[in-house]
C-alpha cells in the first residue's frame, strides 16, 4: 500500500515555544490542498511534513493549554484565531438560534479515515470551552479499522481532521445529531480508500441514517486509472453513493481542496504543473464548498469584507476535465466553459483566521490547535444545510438549482453574499481564479448571511 498523501484542506498551528518549527508545522493535506508553514517567518507554504492524509487540513497550531485572543494569536504567530463565537457572530447565526433553529431532529454524517478514539472527549471540551451545548457523536466503524496509534503519521493526520470535521459541524447547528462514520483504509490519490467510503456513504443513505453528508476529502482526477486514455470510468463506477443521494434527497457537500487551480498527483510528490481538479468536489452532484478568508474583531464582527482563501494554501477551484458543464451550471457558462465549474459556494478556510479546534488523540500534544483549509468550510456548510432542513421540515436536498437560482436574486433577500476582492486562488506556480463580481472559480457565488440564507434555501430546494 503506498504511503498516502493529503495536503490540507485544512491547516493547524501549534502553540508553545517550538510552534512554528518546522517539525510542530504539519500540512495535513487534502488532494491538492496547501501544506502548513510558518506563520511567523514564512508567506509560503512549505512541502508536507511525513505522510499526510488525503484530505487533512492545514495545521499551524498544535496543542496550546488555552485558546488565546485574537490579538494573541497575531502577535504570537501573525495570524488570526477565530472561535465558533466569531463565527456565529460573522455568519449571523444568532437570529436562527433565538428562533430554536439549531438543526435539532436533523442529522449530518461525516465519513473519514480512521477516525478518533477520543472524539467524544474532544467535542465535550470544546462545546465547554466555549458555552455551547455538547452532543453525543455516533461512531460507526464501517469495515476493518485498525487499533487507533498515534504515532502513526497517517492515522494521527486523520484524527485531526476527524476532530475538525466534528467540531465545525456542530458549531454551526449545535443541535443536529452527528455520526462519525470511521473507514479502515486511507483515502489518498485515485481510487484508494474511496470504494470504502462510497460503500459507507451509500449504506446510511439506504438505511435512512442522514439528512447531509459532508467530505473533506478528494483525489485529483488525473490520478485515476484510466484519465490520461480519455477514460473516466474509474470515477464513474464510483459515484453510486451519490446517485443514491439524490433519489433520497440527502444533500452531499465535499471541499473543494486546498491547491487552487492545481492538485497533488499520484505519488504525492507535489502538485501539478497546470490546472486539474479533484472528485468528488468536481462531480456535479457534489456541492462543492470552497474557502474564504474572515477578517473580524474580537466581537466577530466583520473589519473588512470576506476575501479569498489564499495565504497558506488556497481554495480549490477549475474547471473539471471529466464532467461537462451541469444544466444548473448554464447561467455562468460564460466562467466555466463547458465543463462543470467548482466550487458551489464558500466558507471560512484560511489559515489567516483559523478555527479553534481542541484535541487529545495524541498523547504528546493534547491541548488547543488552530486549523484552516476547506476540510474546515464542508462541515462548517453541513451544519448550515442543517439548519435549512430544520426550518423547512423537510430535506432540501440536492441544492445546487436553488443555489444558483438564488445567487441571481438580491443578497438582502437571498443571503448569499458576493465575494468580489479580485484576488485569485493561485498557488504552486499554477495561476488560478479571481474573484469578480458574481460567480466565480475562485469562491463560487460567494459566501452566505445565515439568517437570510438559511430561510431562503429553505424555500427554495425543490427535493423530490
Amino acid at each position: 500500500m503506498r504511503t498516502p498523501r493529503r495536503r490540507p484542506r485544512a491547516a493547524v498551528a501549534a502553540a508553545g515555544a517550538t510552534a512554528l518549527t518546522a517539525a510542530a508545522l504539519i500540512a495535513a493535506p487534502f488532494t491538492g490542498a496547501a501544506t502548513g508553514s510558518s506563520a511567523a517567518g514564512s508567506s509560503a507554504a512549505g512541502p508536507a511534513v511525513g505522510p499526510v492524509p488525503a484530505v487533512v487540513g492545514h495545521r499551524l497550531v498544535k496543542g496550546a493549554d488555552r485558546p488565546l485572543s485574537d490579538e494573541q494569536c497575531r502577535a504570537t504567530w501573525g495570524i488570526n484565531c477565530y472561535t465558533p463565537l466569531q463565527y456565529r457572530r460573522a455568519y449571523d447565526l444568532e437570529p436562527l438560534y433565538r428562533a430554536g433553529v439549531t438543526g435539532e431532529g436533523r442529522t449530518i454524517v461525516i465519513v473519514d479515515s480512521f477516525g478518533s478514539p477520543t472524539i467524544q472527549h474532544d467535542l465535550d471540551v470544546y462545546s465547554e470551552q466555549f458555552g455551547l451545548p455538547s452532543t453525543r457523536v455516533e461512531v460507526l466503524k464501517w469495515g476493518d479499522v485498525p487499533p487507533f496509534d498515534p504515532t502513526d503519521a497517517d492515522q494521527a493526520g486523520w484524527a485531526g481532521e476527524s476532530t475538525l470535521d466534528v467540531q465545525m459541524a456542530h458549531a454551526v447547528a449545535p443541535g443536529a445529531r452527528i455520526v462519525l462514520v470511521e473507514t479502515g483504509v486511507a483515502e489518498t490519490e485515485g481510487v484508494t480508500g474511496l470504494p470504502e467510503m462510497m460503500d459507507a456513504e451509500k449504506s446510511m443513505i439506504d438505511r435512512g441514517v442522514g439528512d447531509v453528508i459532508t467530505q473533506s476529502f478528494g483525489a485529483t482526477e488525473n490520478t485515476f486509472p484510466g484519465f490520461d486514455r480519455g477514460d473516466f470510468s474509474s470515477i464513474g463506477k464510483l459515484r453510486y453513493a451519490f446517485e443514491d443521494a439524490r433519489r433520497h434527497d440527502v444533500t452531499v457537500l465535499a471541499s473543494s481542496g486546498d491547491g487552487g487551480a492545481t492538485d497533488a498527483t499520484a505519488d504525492g510528490g507535489g502538485d501539478y504543473p497546470y490546472r486539474v481538479n479533484s472528485w468528488p468536489s468536481a462531480d456535479p452532484l457534489v456541492t462543492s464548498i470552497g474557502g474564504t478568508q474572515l477578517h473580524l474583531d474580537d466581537s466577530g464582527d466583520r473589519t473588512a469584507p470576506d476575501s479569498v482563501y489564499n495565504d497558506y494554501g488556497a481554495g480549490g477551484g477549475g474547471q473539471s476535465h471529466v464532467f461537462a458543464r451541469p444544466a444548473y451550471q448554464n447561467g455562468v457558462k460564460d466562467v466555466v466553459g463547458d465543463r462543470r465549474g467548482t466550487p458551489d459556494i464558500s466558507m471560512a478556510a484560511a489559515v489567516d483566521g483559523g478555527a479553534w479546534v481542541y484535541s487529545s488523540y495524541d498523547p504528546t500534544a493534547v491541548g488547543w490547535d488552530v486549523y484552516g483549509g476547506t476540510s474546515e468550510a464542508s462541515p462548517l456548510f453541513s451544519g448550515v444545510v442543517a439548519l435549512a432542513d430544520q426550518f423547512g421540515g423537510r430535506r432540501v436536498g440536492d441544492i445546487h438549482q436553488a443555489l444558483y437560482a438564488l445567487s441571481r436574486g438580491e443578497s438582502r433577500l437571498t443571503g448569499i453574499v458576493d465575494v468580489q476582492d479580485g484576488t485569485d486562488n493561485s498557488y504552486d506556480g499554477v495561476t488560478g481564479y479571481p474573484a469578480v463580481k458574481g460567480y466565480d472559480m475562485a469562491t463560487g457565488v460567494g459566501s452566505l448571511d445565515a439568517a437570510r440564507f438559511v430561510p431562503a434555501l429553505a424555500r427554495a430546494a425543490r427535493p423530490h
